[in-house]
C-alpha cells in the first residue's frame, strides 16, 4: 500500500489523495503496489485480477512493472486481468486497438497467460454486443472480482469510458463518446471522421465493484477536472467523482494535475499557513493578492483591510503592516514582470531615465546583443506561442536561432499532402520516374480507405512542415542558417508509445553546446494530449543535466525561460516576464502563424474549441493583457508571457 504519509487530506478534498514531484516517482510507486498484491497472491496460491487502463497516462507505470519482472523477478504468471475499455469497431489486431496497446506496453513484455488477458471485442456484431458485454461481467464475477482497478481520467472526466451523463449502477456496455473525448483521440486516427464515435466500456458499477481503486493523473491539463472530481459533489456529469464513494480508493497525482487543488492554489482558504508548512514568501504573496484582486474585481492598489480580512487573508496584510503596503508588494512584483526588450537593451543606446529590463538577471543585464536559441517542438509552436516575442528579438539585435525539435509530419492531412505533391506532379520539374512514383503517392492519398503512412509518405510531410517553418522564420527576420532541424528521433515511433533516449538527449546536447545560448526559450507547456511538448522538455531537462556534470563555462551565464502553447496561458502569479505587444506586432504574428498553412484548417488536439490557432494565440495575448489591465498596470494591446527557470535547477528538477 502507498504510505500514509502521502495520504494528506483536508475538508475540501473528499478521496484520498498522493501528490508525487512527477511521474516517474508516481509510477514506481503504484508499480510498486501491484507487484506486493501480485506476491501475495502468489503466496497465497490464488489468482491475483487486476483491472487494467489505457492511454498515455499508465504507459510509464506498465514500463515500471516490465522492468520490475526483468530486473526484479516479479512474475505475471498468476494474473488474470480485465481491462477496461475498446473502441467499436475496430479489430484487435488495428494499432489503434487497446489490445494492441496492452500487447506493447505489457503482455508481451511479461510472462502473462494470453488466456487470461481479457479486453472487450470490438468486432462483435451489433446484435451481439448486449451478450458480449453481459458475458464481460460474468467473467469478472468468475474470477473472483477484481482485486485492484487502475484508472485514468479523461478531460470529461470520466473513467473508462463512462462519459458525463454515465449512471452509478451502469456495468460493461455499449456507448457514444464525447465529441472531446474523440477530438483527444483524432490524432491516433488521422483525423476526426475516421474516429470511432463508439466503444465498449465497463459501467461505474463494475469499476467501483473492485476491492481497491487507483486513478493516476499526471499534467497540468487534467488539473481542474481532477479538482472537480476530488473537490466537487459526486455528479454523473464527472463520473470520476463517484470514486468519493468508494471505501478504497485513490488518487495518485504528478504535482502538475494536483496544481488546482485548494491545498496548492490558495492554501489559505484551509488554515494558516504556518500549519501547512508553508510561508509568505514572494510567489505565495503574489498568488494571494492576485486572487484577492480577481475575488473583489479590484486594482491591485485598491483592496482595503477589510477586503483582507473578509477572504482570511489577515495574516498576509499583518505581515506587511497594512493594507496599503501588502498592495504595493503584489503591485510592483507584477510591475516588474513587464518588459519590451526580452533579451536586454543595447547598453550604448540606453538613455538616462530608460527603465531598467527588470526580469532579466543582472549578470547578463550587460550583455548585447545576446545568443538567443528558441525551441520549438513542432514546428510551428515558436510563432504561436512566442511569435511577438521572437520578432522583438530579431528587430532589437540579437542573433536569434530557432530549433524544431519534431517534424511534425503526423499533423499534416493526407488532403493537404496531396494538394502539393500533385501540385509538384503536374509541374513538369520531375523525370518521368518521378513522376510516376508521385502519381502513386497521390492515388493512395485520395483513396476512400485512409492510407496507413510510410516512411516515404512521412518523409515528404515532413519536408512540407519544414517549409512552411522557414517561411515564418521569414516573417520574423530568422534567415534559413540559423534554424536547426533537429529531427528527434523519439517521434517516429507510435503516438502513444513515444519514449526519448540517448540520442534525442545527444542532439540536443550537440546543438547546446556548438551554439552556446545566453537565452534558451523552450515550451513548458505540457498540455499536448499526446506528449510531445513534455518529451521535448525532458530531452532538454537531461541535456541541461549532461552540461551540469561536465561544468561548461556557457551554461552559467545562461538564462531559460518557458512559454506555453496553445492550450494554457501561465496563470498570473507564475508569470516573471511579461513582453507587452503592438498591434501591429500582433499582426506580424499572425502573419508567420498563416505560414503555416497545412495547420490552418484543422486543429485536432482542441477539444471542444473550434478556433483556429492564429484566433486562439490572439485571443489569449489578449485576455492576458486585459487581465493586466484589471489588476492595475498599463494597458496593452497583448502580453505574450514566459516563467523563469534556473537551467541547473532545472537540469535536476523531477516536475517535468
Amino acid at each position: 500500500m502507498i504510505s500514509s504519509s502521502l495520504l494528506e487530506r483536508n475538508h475540501h478534498e473528499h478521496s484520498p489523495v498522493a501528490v508525487f514531484a512527477g511521474s516517474l516517482a508516481a509510477s514506481r510507486t503504484v508499480a510498486q503496489e501491484i507487484a506486493t498484491l501480485i506476491r501475495a497472491r502468489n503466496r497465497e496460491g490464488r489468482a491475483c485480477v487486476l483491472g487494467l487502463a489505457t492511454g498515455s497516462t499508465p504507459v510509464s507505470l506498465y514500463a515500471e512493472l516490465v522492468r520490475l519482472h526483468r530486473e526484479e523477478g516479479l512474475s505475471f504468471a498468476n494474473v488474470t486481468t480485465f481491462n477496461l475499455d475498446e473502441y467499436y469497431p475496430l479489430g484487435a489486431e488495428q494499432p489503434q486497438s487497446y489490445r494492441h496497446f496492452m500487447r506493447t506496453h505489457l503482455f508481451d513484455r511479461v510472462d502473462i497467460d494470453p488466456a487470461r488477458t481479457h479486453l472487450p471485442s470490438g468486432t462483435v456484431t451489433k446484435a451481439e454486443v448486449d451478450g458480449h458485454c453481459a458475458a464481460y461481467e460474468e467473467a469478472i464475477r468468475a474470477a473472483g472480482g477484481i482485486d485492484l482497478q487502475l484508472l485514468g481520467i479523461g478531460r470529461t472526466g470520466h473513467i473508462g469510458f463512462n462519459e458525463p451523463g454515465s449512471p452509478r449502477h451502469s456495468l460493461t456496455r455499449l456507448v457514444t463518446l464525447n465529441p472531446l473525448t474523440r477530438r483527444d483521440a483524432a490524432a491516433d486516427f488521422g483525423g476526426d471522421m475516421a474516429t470511432p464515435r463508439h466503444a465498449l466500456t465497463m459501467g461505474v458499477r463494475s469499476i467501483l465493484n473492485a476491492r481497491r481503486v487507483i486513478l493516476i493523473a499526471w499534467g497540468q491539463h487534467k488539473a481542474d477536472i481532477v479538482r472537480q472530481a476530488i473537490e466537487g459533489e459526486v455528479n454523473s456529469q464527472v463520473t470520476a467523482s463517484f470514486l468519493q464513494e468508494h471505501a478504497n480508493a485513490l488518487y495518485v497525482l504528478d504535482a502538475a494535475a494536483a496544481g488546482s487543488l485548494t491545498r496548492y492554489r490558495t492554501p489559505w482558504l484551509i488554515g494558516p499557513l504556518a500549519d501547512q508548512g508553508l510561508a509568505w514568501d514572494e510567489r505565495m504573496t503574489r498568488r494571494a493578492i492576485l486572487w484577492l484582486s480577481q475575488l473583489k474585481q479590484k486594482p491591485i492598489l485598491k483592496l482595503t483591510d477589510d477586503d483582507y480580512n473578509e477572504a482570511g487573508l489577515q495574516d498576509l496584510s499583518r505581515a506587511h503592516g497594512s493594507a496599503y503596503e501588502t498592495n504595493l508588494a503584489g503591485f510592483y512584483q507584477m510591475q516588474h514582470t513587464i518588459t519590451g526588450w526580452p533579451g536586454g537593451r543595447d547598453p550604448a543606446k540606453a538613455k538616462l531615465g530608460d527603465a531598467p529590463v527588470r526580469p532579466l538577471r543582472a549578470a547578463g543585464a550587460g550583455v548585447f546583443p545576446k545568443r538567443v536559441l528558441v525551441l520549438s517542438p513542432h514546428p510551428d509552436d515558436d510563432v504561436i506561442s512566442m511569435g511577438g516575442t521572437l520578432c522583438r528579438l530579431v528587430d532589437q539585435g540579437h542573433e536569434v536561432h530557432i530549433a524544431y525539435e519534431v517534424s511534425g509530419a503526423s499533423a499534416v492531412s493526407h488532403q493537404s499532402a496531396w494538394n502539393l505533391l500533385a501540385f509538384v506532379r503536374d509541374s513538369g520539374l520531375a523525370n518521368p520516374a518521378e513522376t510516376n512514383r508521385l502519381t502513386t503517392l497521390c492515388t493512395s492519398l485520395s483513396s476512400d480507405q485512409a492510407p496507413t503512412p510510410t516512411a516515404e509518405m512521412l518523409k515528404w510531410k515532413g519536408l512540407i512542415r519544414r517549409h512552411e517553418a522557414i517561411a515564418a522564420a521569414r516573417v520574423c527576420g530568422v534567415p534559413e542558417r540559423q534554424l536547426h532541424f533537429l529531427d528527434l528521433p523519439f517521434y517516429t515511433g507510435e503516438t502513444r508509445g513515444r519514449t526519448y533516449g540517448a540520442a534525442d538527449v545527444a542532439a540536443m546536447a550537440k546543438l547546446l553546446n556548438e551554439f552556446k545560448p545566453q537565452l534558451i526559450y523552450a515550451a513548458g507547456d505540457l498540455d499536448d494530449p499526446h506528449g510531445t511538448h513534455r518529451l521535448c522538455l525532458h530531452v532538454l531537462r537531461d541535456a541541461l543535466a549532461q552540461a551540469a556534470t561536465a561544468k561548461v563555462a556557457w551554461l552559467a551565464q545562461a538564462e531559460l525561460w518557458l512559454y506555453r502553447g496553445a492550450w494554457a496561458e501561465w496563470p498570473l502569479d507564475e508569470i516573471d516576464l511579461a513582453v507587452p505587444l503592438s498591434p501591429q506586432e500582433v499582426l506580424r504574428r499572425r502573419r508567420a502563424i498563416f505560414r503555416h498553412e497545412t495547420q490552418k484548417d484543422q486543429a485536432l488536439f482542441l477539444g471542444e474549441d473550434r478556433r483556429e490557432f492564429w484566433q486562439r494565440t490572439e485571443d489569449r495575448s489578449r485576455n492576458l493583457a486585459q487581465a493586466y489591465n484589471a489588476l492595475g498596470l498599463a494597458e496593452y494591446e497583448a502580453i505574450e508571457a514566459f516563467k523563469r527557470y534556473d537551467p541547473v535547477e532545472f537540469s535536476a528538477s523531477k516536475a517535468f
